[in-house]
């Protein structure tokens, strides 16, 4: 198995302040791995570690399985994190050339490749500053793109995009890898946008990993189920369990039974529990999503959803925030 990046133990520091608490987490060529977690959890700051414009306090990170030429192997690799560095009076082209220039790329021609795949070929002499959110991030996904990565570092690359946007980044991000082989790791906090893109997810929170799973493993997690609702939540549970024989079922909020056997027994179901003189107040076929998913482990972990976001641009510029 071929790992592009490790991580061991990874830890950061400020003052008192713990963000990131021994991340461990390996990532195998070709796939696109996502870091799920909310404002503040770490993922910027661990992104920035392996970008290497902030030293980890503690561990370490392997790229290309080096860790003795880390600063080597970077070369190998991109990083778009959070907004992308872009000089808005610049034309798009004349931004890429100043990249080009950066990473002492050879082949101008490069620049036309690149601008024709992200879709901004077209643009000519406007001006980035006159470019919508949309188009500023395909630039910065093209500017990443420009040095043929192996690896691509992304964070939040669709944050803020309308519907559209967000589609035609997830395309590009998908054709990157299964056409190009490039392998990424990506960080969002849309969830369902993370949940039809990537092939492996690290849930993230208070800078502590609390779970790292496959999307065929959270596929099975993430499973059908029958909701059902009743004003007394008890006697229900007690009828599904005696009556109906159903062991596989999980009480959540809102006074709701999720019910992860018998799908295809819906009426079954539902006239025993009402022979019981219960009265339900919801019964619906459903399934969970990667949100919903990621909820209940953060929740069950005694997490919190609030936190500042953490901002850097691209190739390691600071936009402010840690």
């Amino acid at each position: 198995m071929e790992y592009v990046l490790k991580t061991t133990g990874l830890t950061k520091v400020y003052g008192n302040n713990k963000v990131v608490d021994n991340v461990s987490f390996n990532i195998e060529k070709g796939h696109i791995y996502g870091l799920i977690g909310p404002n503040g959890a770490g993922k910027t700051t661990i992104m920035k570690m392996i970008a290497g414009t902030c030293m980890p306090t503690a561990g370490s990170i392997s790229l290309f399985e080096q860790e003795d030429k880390i600063n080597d192997m970077r070369s190998r690799a991109s990083f778009m994190i959070e907004a992308p560095y872009l000089d808005g009076s610049m034309t798009a082209r004349e931004n890429m050339e100043y990249i080009r220039y950066l990473r002492g790329i050879a082949k101008e021609e490069k620049i036309d490749e690149v601008l024709s795949f992200v879709g901004l070929a077209h643009t000519g002499k406007k001006k980035v500053k006159h470019f919508s959110l949309g188009m500023r991030q395909r630039l910065g996904i093209g500017m990443a793109l420009l040095p043929d990565p192996e690896i691509m570092i992304l964070d939040e690359p669709v944050n803020g995009l309308d519907p559209e946007g967000i589609v035609e980044v997830r395309n590009m991000l998908t054709k990157l890898c299964t056409e190009r082989g490039i392998t990424i790791l990506i960080s969002s906090h849309l969830l369902s946008e993370l949940s039809e893109l990537c092939t492996d997810f690290t849930i993230i929170d208070k800078g502590k990993i609390i779970e790292s799973i496959s999307k065929e493993e959270l596929s099975k997690k993430c499973r059908s189920y029958i909701a059902v609702a009743a004003s007394d939540t008890n006697r229900l549970a007690t009828v599904i369990e005696q009556k109906l024989g159903i062991s596989e079922y999980k009480v959540i909020e809102n006074n709701e039974i999720r019910i992860y056997e018998r799908l295809d027994e819906v009426e079954t179901i539902s006239r025993t529990i009402m022979e019981n003189d219960i009265v339900l107040t919801k019964l619906n076929a459903e399934g969970e999503n990667l949100e919903e998913y990621y909820l209940s482990r953060v929740s069950s972990q005694g997490g919190s959803l609030e936190g500042k976001p953490e901002k850097l641009g691209l190739f390691g510029f600071m936009k402010g925030g840690k």
